[in-house]
C-alpha cells in the first residue's frame, strides 16, 4: 500500500488509477490517501486536489441538483487533478449519484489525472455498486490493507510514546501489542497507562 501511494504521489495519473484501498476500520486508508495528496501538493501548490467523504459527494450531488448547480458541482469535481473519495461503498445502492460519480471519474482520467478511493470492502463487496463502476475500479489497483501484525503494533506503540514524550521500554510495548489489536486503541491505552 505505502509503495503503490508513493508511485502514484511521483506520477498521477500514469500508474495505479485508480487506486483502490480497502480494509478495516483504523488501518489507516484514509491517511494513505492524504499523504499522496499532500506529496502532489507539497511538489506543486496549484495543483486542483479534493478529499471528500463519499457522504459529502453525495450530500453536494443533491444540493447541487436542488439549487440547478449541477454544472458548478462538475466543474468542482471534474476539473481536478487528484480526487479522494473516502468511503466510496456510501455511494452504493443510489443510482444517480453513481450516474454522476462514473461521469466524474471518467471525466479526470481523460484528462490525465488521478482518482484514489478507500472502502471498508472490496469494489465487488459494495453492495449496490453498478457493474461499470466495479469494472472501472478494478481497472486500476485494488490493496487490502490489513491489520498491523504484531511487530507493526509494538513499533507503533514506541513511536507514539515517542510523539507523547511518554518514556518507555521494549518490553512495555510488547505487552500493550500483545493485548490491543486495534491501531487506534493502541495510542489511546499508552495514553491511559
Amino acid at each position: 500500500a505505502y509503495a503503490a501511494a508513493q508511485a502514484v504521489a511521483e506520477a498521477p495519473g500514469a500508474a495505479y488509477n485508480p487506486l483502490f484501498f480497502h480494509g478495516g476500520v483504523g488501518v489507516g486508508k484514509p491517511h494513505l490517501a492524504q499523504a499522496i495528496a499532500a506529496q502532489l501538493l507539497e511538489q506543486n501548490p496549484d495543483q486542483k486536489v479534493l478529499f471528500c467523504p463519499g457522504e459529502q459527494f453525495t450530500n453536494e450531488l443533491i444540493e447541487s441538483i436542488r439549487d440547478r448547480s449541477t454544472l458548478k458541482f462538475r466543474r468542482k469535481y471534474r476539473k481536478l487533478k487528484l480526487l479522494i473519495v473516502d468511503d466510496i461503498q456510501f455511494i452504493g445502492g443510489k443510482n444517480h449519484i453513481q450516474e454522476e460519480f462514473f461521469h466524474t471519474f471518467n471525466s479526470i482520467l481523460s484528462t490525465g489525472g488521478q482518482v484514489v478511493l478507500t472502502s471498508d470492502r472490496t469494489p465487488q463487496a459494495i453492495k449496490g455498486l453498478e457493474d461499470r463502476l466495479i469494472s472501472r475500479f478494478l481497472g486500476g489497483l485494488v490493496i487490502d490493507i490489513q491489520p498491523p501484525d504484531f511487530e507493526l503494533r509494538t513499533a507503533i506503540v514506541l513511536l507514539k510514546a515517542q510523539e507523547k514524550n511518554i518514556e518507555t521500554d521494549i518490553d512495555a510495548a510488547r505487552l500493550i501489542a500483545e493485548r490491543v489489536q486495534s491501531t487506534r486503541a493502541l495510542a489511546g491505552t499508552l495514553l491511559s497507562i
